[in-house]
């Protein structure tokens, strides 16, 4: 803990990833100062994975201004954004297991949104406990209008590497998310 990257200290196994470290980005800079202090160790993992998550930190800063103009947070646009991307009601279990929340989490954000005439429930005709969300038209054309500005940002973006990089980059992602996703139980011992 305390690296500064979210890496919860860096170490790991394998070649240090040094020639990689961009002089000028701040992963590199935390990165310096641990081989000053550990040289010893390697800092490898650190580097991608502590630009991952300061790339992120970045990306989702900028990206929440259009949500915050509509009032949204991230979560509540994560909910609405499952409900319009699989075109279907969803319960609240399957909304959860969607945007990777709790069911508590969801089920206050959803009597926010249907406060607000974002989203409407309906009560299953076999069990009175079991609802089925989906958007109203309201909701449906919120998350409409502000997909395309999310889209030219992430686009604006990624615009600082050329196709072949950001399809590189994308199968590179693709394949540690899919390796940490079928691995989270073993992760988290």
């Amino acid at each position: 803990m305390g690296t500064g990257t979210g890496t919860g200290g860096g170490v790991g196994s394998g070649p240090g990833l040094g020639s990689a470290a961009s002089p000028g980005d701040t992963v590199a800079a935390v990165v310096r100062q641990w081989r000053a202090v550990h040289p010893e160790l390697d800092t490898g993992p650190m580097e991608v994975i502590g630009r991952i998550n300061r790339c992120a930190a970045l990306l989702q800063q900028a990206e929440d201004a259009p949500l915050r103009r509509a009032g949204l947070s991230r979560p509540e646009f994560d909910l609405l954004g499952a409900l319009r991307r699989t075109g279907h009601e969803l319960t609240p279990g399957e909304l959860a297991r969607e945007t990777f929340s709790s069911g508590a989490a969801v089920t206050k954000r959803l009597k926010q949104l249907t406060e607000r005439g974002l989203v409407e429930r309906r009560g299953d005709t076999r069990d009175r406990r079991v609802a089925h969300l989906r958007l109203t038209d309201t909701g449906r054309d919120l998350v409409d209008g502000i997909l395309p500005e999310q889209l030219a940002y992430e686009t604006a973006v990624l615009s600082v590497l050329d196709p072949e990089g950001q399809g590189q980059l994308a199968v590179l992602l693709g394949e540690l998310l899919g390796r940490l996703e079928g691995r989270t139980g073993a992760l988290r011992a």
